[in-house]
């Protein structure tokens, strides 16, 4: 694709430039999946090049999205959600269903990074301006991006549970007891759903529940589940408070290596 770029015109060029950002897109999820973080930096370097191309600001706007990736890797947050809201602030009018997708999909993005930032105003102000763009939408990818009602109260979970305010963790998880994510969302973000509502459990001192929230991960998505590191650092924390004695969290671990 690198080399059908070079001599490409016009909306062939742009075309061309649209599938190669979104086939290095899909070569960093790969590499961020598996802590390649080096080759995860250049590969969303390139995948923001290929943007450029395209002419798309929805685009454009999904290359930002993942660049965060390189701000949480190395824990610059503050800087990440800069580059977010730089992001947003240059998004055109959103005049179309490609960038209503892109908007909701940086503010809820932003309000993660502001909640792990235990910015809790920014976080909410974020979330609160995702909520309308996302409702209005169709649950589905939108440039490799699952954006729509579901992923907002997925994202809404993950901010509860970055910024740990007991009311809004335990309104989370009270929620889970009548809502799932439907199956016609992607594996990973249902496997993640599961993921925080652990970690939200955790935070609330329920241990078992935790356990039971991670095996429903793995059920969807055991490669995720296995590589992610916030599922090993839970399974340890539940296996040094159990001591050891249960045997079925103990495989559970020795599987995702967290011990």
């Amino acid at each position: 694709m690198f080399r059908a770029l070079a001599p490409a015109t016009g909306d062939h060029r742009r075309r061309v430039a649209h599938l190669l950002t979104l086939a290095l897109r899909a070569a960093d999820a790969v590499a961020y999946k598996f802590g390649y973080t080096d080759l995860s930096a250049r590969l969303i370097g390139l995948m923001h090049w290929a943007a450029e191309f395209t002419e798309d600001p929805a685009l454009l706007a999904a290359a930002a999205y993942v660049r965060t990736e390189i701000y949480f890797a190395s824990n610059r947050l503050d800087q990440g959600l800069r580059s977010i809201e730089t992001a947003l602030d240059a998004m055109p009018r959103l005049d179309t269903v490609t960038k209503v997708a892109s908007a909701a999909a940086l503010h809820m993005r932003a309000a993660v990074v502001a909640g792990r930032m235990r910015s809790a105003d920014q976080a909410r102000d974020h979330i609160s301006l995702a909520e309308p763009l996302a409702r209005q939408l169709p649950e589905r990818l939108y440039d490799g991006t699952a954006v729509g009602p579901d992923s907002l109260r997925i994202h809404q979970l993950a901010v509860a549970v970055e910024l740990a305010d007991p009311a809004d963790l335990h309104r989370a998880v009270a929620e889970a007891d009548h809502w799932a994510p439907p199956r016609a969302l992607t594996a990973e973000r249902r496997s993640h759903y599961y993921i925080d509502l652990g970690r939200a459990q955790m935070q609330l001192g329920q241990r078992q529940q935790t356990l039971e929230s991670l095996q429903i991960a793995r059920r969807i998505a055991p490669q995720h589940v296995r590589e992610h590191s916030q599922v090993r650092a839970q399974l340890a924390t539940l296996l040094r408070l159990s001591r050891g004695r249960n045997e079925e969290l103990r495989a559970f671990c020795r599987w995702t290596r967290a011990v």
